[in-house]
């Protein structure tokens, strides 16, 4: 089974501490030591935007040998990922965004001249919300079931366009009338879908559009059988999914190091920062979300959070997005994601901080070991990283 690796672009800031309150590379406002916006010796602004930044980033994955570049929702990927491609040679863009936003018919001549534009790098990872209140402030009011009911017939349009020259479609919430792509652009590769649920109707989805479904990190036991149940349900659509898994990485030369790094780290976050993640986790309604917090919620202990050979699930008290994330010596990081592998996930959304710095760490460090322990055609690993490092 071959194995894609993309690195996580930091869209909104980026810095080098875990708590994300604490960045200082694109925040909104300056302060000593901000790197895009900066300053130059004399105090003027330096000139550099943000975007400049996340293009270093971008390039600094390429280099390090990863396929692509996941760009989060928040300020828009859309936007981003165009920029960045004239900025790039051969890295793929995942583009995160939700359905809600665009309809689908427009959200297919975008992606087609997006793949003209960067010769194919364009793959979707769909969003279907999970907190109401951010929903509602964006002027969406549909309940947990019926957005992905939504997220469903946007993708039955998507495929409907690219499968036929003409197409209509008449669902509870989208319907087209002869719709097709521009003249110019219907050979354009469809982009890939990457798509995340636990509940029921992600699931149903899940089965019939996703080419990737995508976790969140936790334990490879209670993870096998839910990709499992994803398999099998995408079976009785007459289809095969694709796993992948989107994890943070705190790998230094040694164990030790990393853990006394992550916790110096770990007690640098305040009251701000806890605040701070408490009101962005309030009110979800997503069942995955509610799945990561249950790893961390009843405590602040930082040895309490480990809950697994190189398994941190503090990482959900410092950020948005993922609780667990793996911790340790570049070996032990590659032997952890080995094992994912090994358990069916192909595609694997890694991230650390700061997220130009650490791509260059573990492109060089870690993915070789990985790649390097992949079993051959006989079956057999190569070697394992402790002797691969050593030798």
């Amino acid at each position: 089974m071959s194995t894609e690796f993309f690195w996580r672009l930091p869209l909104g800031s980026d810095g080098p501490q875990i708590a994300s309150d604490k960045n200082n590379r694109g925040v909104a406002q300056y302060r000593p030591g901000n790197i895009a916006p900066g300053r130059l010796p004399n105090g003027e602004p330096d000139g550099f935007t943000y975007i400049d930044y996340v293009a270093q980033v971008a390039k600094a994955a390429e280099l390090a040998g990863f396929e692509g570049a996941l760009l989060p929702t928040g300020p828009e990927p859309w936007i981003a990922a165009a920029a960045l491609a004239r900025e790039t040679r051969r890295i793929k863009f995942l583009i995160a965004f939700q359905a809600t936003w665009t309809l689908p018919a427009y959200a297919a001549q975008q992606a087609a001249i997006l793949q003209n534009l960067s010769r194919g790098r364009l793959e979707w990872n769909i969003i279907t919300g999970g907190n109401p209140a951010s929903q509602r402030a964006n002027g969406d009011f549909l309940e947990h079931d019926k957005r992905y009911q939504r997220t469903g017939e946007f993708l039955d349009i998507i495929q409907g366009l690219w499968a036929n020259e003409q197409f209509s479609y008449q669902g509870d919430i989208y319907q087209l009338e002869n719709g097709s792509l521009p003249l110019g652009l219907r050979n354009e590769r469809k982009p890939g879908v990457y798509f995340s649920g636990f509940s029921d109707p992600a699931l149903d989805v899940a089965a019939k559009h996703a080419d990737v479904y995508l976790n969140w990190a936790e334990p490879v036991d209670k993870l096998k059988p839910h990709i499992d149940r994803v398999r099998e349900l995408a079976a009785k659509q007459g289809r095969e999914v694709r796993f992948g898994i989107r994890i943070d990485l705190f790998a230094r030369e040694t164990e030790e190091a990393a853990w006394s790094e992550l916790r110096r780290q770990y007690e640098r976050i305040d009251a701000k920062t806890s605040a701070f993640i408490k009101h962005f986790a309030t009110g979800s309604d997503s069942v995955g979300a509610a799945r990561q917090t249950a790893y961390h919620q009843n405590t602040d202990r930082f040895d309490d959070l480990i809950i697994g050979p190189n398994l941190f699930a503090g990482f959900g008290k410092a950020k948005p997005g993922p609780t667990i994330g793996l911790v340790g010596s570049h070996e032990n990081v590659a032997e952890r994601l080995a094992e994912y592998r090994d358990a069916g996930f192909s595609t694997f959304i890694l991230a650390g901080n700061p997220h130009l710095e650490e791509a260059l760490r573990i492109g060089q460090e870690v993915l070789p070991l990985v790649h390097a322990s992949a079993p051959q055609s006989n079956g057999q690993p190569i070697a394992s990283t402790a002797a691969l490092k050593s030798a």
